[in-house]
C-alpha cells in the first residue's frame, strides 16, 4: 500500500508527501534524515494520511494537495468535503475580461 500524507511542522506550516512506509518516513522526518523542507521546521506531526492502492495514485495525490492554500488542506483535514470544494472555487468577481 501506498500513502499521500501532511506534516504539520512546528513554525504551522503544512508538507505534503507520499510513500509506500508511512510509520518509517514519518520517523525519518522526526529525526530530519529526510532533509529538506522539514529538517528545519522540527519537530513535526502527522496531520492527515490517505491510503492508496498504487504508487501513482499516491503520487497524483500529493500534486493535487501540494499546491492548495491552507484553507483547503484543512478542510481536507477536517474530511469537510464542502469546505474542500468552496476552496477550489475561484473568485471571478473582481477579474476583468
Amino acid at each position: 500500500m501506498f500513502w499521500t500524507y501532511i506534516l504539520r511542522c512546528v513554525d504551522n506550516s503544512y508538507y505534503t508527501g507520499h510513500t509506500d512506509n508511512l510509520e518509517q518516513r514519518i520517523g525519518r522526518h522526526m529525526t530530519g534524515a529526510c532533509g529538506g523542507y522539514t529538517a528545519t521546521r522540527l519537530p513535526v506531526e502527522l496531520a492527515w494520511s490517505q491510503e492508496f492502492a498504487t504508487r501513482e495514485e499516491a503520487l497524483a495525490a500529493e500534486l493535487q494537495i501540494k499546491p492548495w492554500n491552507r484553507k483547503k488542506k484543512e478542510a481536507l483535514m477536517r474530511g469537510d468535503w464542502q469546505q474542500v470544494s468552496l476552496a477550489a472555487k475561484k473568485n471571478f468577481k473582481n477579474m476583468r475580461f
